[in-house]
């Protein structure tokens, strides 16, 4: 089972090491010690509160679409020639990379600054496990 410390889940849930002090204090966050002494999260109690307490953005539109995986955030480069544009989405901590056409791209109004939604739809998604965490 894996176990996270608590600068580990900081990095995780994307707050510092003394939010989830307060988290594990208050009693909302388990906590047990490893066979060092240390403070350590159960990573099934991180996933599930990482799931609960999600902070996303709601997505502005009214639209139905099959893809379930919607990020909004902010357009923070655009890069464009007279075919082909380049543009970066920040969505909370993630950045977002898009090749459009140039037509797309000036249709939506897309420019920094510009509020986006990233609509993600993938058959292939490769998931990797780090070396160092355990």
């Amino acid at each position: 089972m894996p176990q996270f410390r608590i600068s580990d889940a900081a990095g995780l849930l994307g707050v510092s090491d003394d939010t989830v002090r307060r988290w594990v204090d208050a009693g909302a966050l388990p906590v047990q010690t490893d066979a060092s002494n240390r403070k350590v999260i159960d990573g099934a109690a991180l996933a599930a509160w990482a799931r609960e307490h999600a902070d996303a953005t709601p997505d502005p539109s009214d639209v139905q679409r099959s893809a379930r995986n919607r990020m909004v955030g902010i357009v923070t480069s655009v890069i464009a020639d007279t075919v082909m544009a380049q543009v970066e989405i920040q969505c909370g901590p993630h950045r977002v990379v898009s090749l459009m056409s140039t037509e797309a791209m000036d249709d939506l109004g897309l420019e920094p600054g510009a509020l986006a939604v990233a609509v993600i739809k993938s058959t292939n998604v490769v998931v990797e496990v780090p070396g160092g965490l355990s």
